[in-house]
C-alpha cells in the first residue's frame, strides 16, 4: 500500500510543477544511461531535446561568413569576414577598415575572431586572429595580433604569436580569443589536421589553448615555463579545434568547446597544464565510421563537462548573463553550423542539466555575442547578424 500511496504524492506534484519554469529544468537530474562508465562527461541524447520560438530582427545584413564580432563604446560594431575584412558598423552602415593585415584565406583558414581589451575605453587595442602564411613552410598557421583603430584604419600594429609550421592543410585554425578576470589574454589554435603529432606534444604548436599576458609576454607562471623546448604559451593541451571560448564569470573559468571528429564535439573547462586527450580518447570515431580509439577516459585526461553524439559542429558560444533572457540567464549558448540553430544548454554548475534548440532553421551559425547592451547577437553565414527578442 506504501509504494502506491507514494506514487500519488509524486504524481500531485508533477501535476502542480510548471513545466515551462526554468528553475525546475536545472533540478531534473541526467540520467544514468547518459553516463559512460569510464568518464564523467555526460551527453543528452537528441530524444530529450526541446524546442522553444524565439523571434529575431537582422542587424547587419549581406555577410558571407561574420566570424568574429566586438562592440566598441559608442555601440558601433567590428565585424570580422573569414575572406580578410574588418567591418566597422555603425549607424546602418558598413565601412572597410583599412591596414588589415594579409591574410591566408584556405579551407577553414582567414580572418577569425577579434575582441576588446578590457580596458579598451583608456588604451585602443583590440585583438584578431588570422591565417597567416608569415613564418616557415608553405601554407599558412594561426596568428594573434593586436592593434589600434584610429579614422577607419589600423595602427600600431604588433604580432603577439604565431604558431608554426606553416601547413598547406585547410583545416582546424580555430580560433577564439577571450579574456580572464586578471587581464590576461587566451586563445585557441586548432590541430591543424595533424592529429597525431600536434595536440600531445607540447614542442609543438597546434591542438592548444594559449595564454598570454595582455602586450604578448608569457606569464611567469604559464604551466610549460622552462620546460626543454617548449611552447611557453601553452596552457592546455590534446585539444582538436577549438571553435568557442568563453570567460564563465559564475566560475572564473575560460570554458571551450571544440569540434569532435564524427561524433564527440566537447565542452572543456581550461585548466592550467590540463591534457584534454584528443586523439588518444575520444567519444568520436573517423568519418569513414572506423574506430579512433576506444578509450574515452584516463587517468592522464581531463575529461570534459559534455560531449555532444552526434556532432552538431559547434561553432560561437556564449555565458548569458543579461536580465533581458530570464529563461536563458546564467546558461550557456552554443551556434551549430551542421543542424543550423542556436542550442541553449542549462547549467547547474558546472553540469548541463537540459538542451533546447533555438532559432531552427536559420542557417550556419558562426558566432554568438551578449552585447553590452544586454541583446544577443548571432551571427548567421550568408545572412549576417541578427539579434534575439526577448520573450515578453
Amino acid at each position: 500500500m506504501k509504494p502506491l500511496i507514494f506514487l500519488g504524492i509524486f504524481a500531485l506534484l508533477i501535476i502542480g510543477c510548471n513545466d515551462n519554469d526554468k528553475s525546475i529544468q536545472k533540478e531534473q537530474a541526467v540520467t544514468n544511461d547518459t553516463l559512460q562508465e569510464n568518464s564523467k562527461a555526460i551527453t543528452i541524447p537528441d530524444s530529450q531535446m526541446t524546442s522553444t520560438e524565439y523571434q529575431y530582427e537582422t542587424v547587419v545584413p549581406d555577410l558571407q561568413i561574420g566570424w568574429g564580432m566586438a562592440f566598441l563604446p559608442d555601440g558601433s560594431m567590428l565585424i570580422t569576414e573569414k575572406s580578410g575584412e574588418i567591418i566597422h558598423f555603425k549607424d546602418g552602415n558598413k565601412q572597410k577598415v583599412e591596414g588589415v593585415p594579409q591574410v591566408y584565406v584556405r579551407g577553414q583558414g582567414g580572418l577569425l575572431d577579434i575582441t576588446l581589451h578590457p580596458d579598451y575605453e583608456n588604451n585602443g587595442w583590440l585583438y584578431f586572429t588570422f591565417a597567416s602564411s608569415e613564418g616557415e613552410g608553405q601554407g599558412g598557421n594561426t596568428a594573434l595580433m593586436r592593434a589600434k583603430l584610429e579614422n577607419g584604419k589600423l595602427i600600431n600594429k604588433e604580432q603577439l604569436y604565431k604558431a608554426s609550421p606553416n601547413s598547406t592543410r585547410g583545416q582546424h585554425f580555430g580560433s577564439r580569443i577571450t579574456f580572464d578576470k586578471e587581464g590576461q589574454l587566451y586563445f585557441s589554435v586548432g590541430d591543424r589536421g595533424n592529429r597525431d603529432e600536434n595536440p600531445q606534444d607540447i614542442t609543438r604548436d597546434g591542438g592548444k589553448v594559449y595564454r598570454l599576458n595582455d602586450d604578448g609576454s608569457i606569464p611567469a607562471d604559464n604551466p610549460f615555463v622552462g620546460n626543454a623546448n617548449a611552447k611557453e604559451a601553452i596552457y592546455s593541451y590534446g585539444h582538436r579545434n577549438p571553435q568557442g571560448m568563453i570567460y564563465n564569470s559564475q566560475t572564473g573559468e575560460i570554458w571551450v568547446h571544440e569540434h569532435g571528429p564524427k561524433g564527440g564535439d566537447e565542452i572543456n573547462v581550461v585548466q592550467k597544464g590540463a591534457n584534454f586527450g584528443w586523439p588518444k580518447v575520444t567519444f568520436g570515431e573517423n568519418y569513414d565510421g572506423t574506430t579512433i580509439t576506444q578509450q574515452t577516459s584516463g587517468p592522464d585526461y581531463t575529461d570534459p563537462i559534455y560531449y555532444w553524439v552526434p556532432s552538431i559542429a559547434p561553432s560561437g558560444f556564449a555565458f548569458i548573463t543579461s536580465e533581458k533572457y530570464p529563461n536563458l540567464q546564467g546558461d550557456l549558448l552554443a551556434g551549430s553550423l551542421k543542424f543550423q540553430y542556436v542550442e541553449h544548454l542549462s547549467l547547474d554548475g558546472k553540469t548541463v542539466t537540459a538542451r533546447e534548440k533555438l532559432l531552427e532553421g536559420i542557417g550556419r551559425v558562426r558566432n554568438i555575442v551578449q552585447g553590452p547592451d544586454g541583446f544577443i547577437y548571432v551571427s548567421v553565414e550568408n545572412k549576417g547578424i541578427v539579434k534575439i527578442i526577448p520573450k515578453q
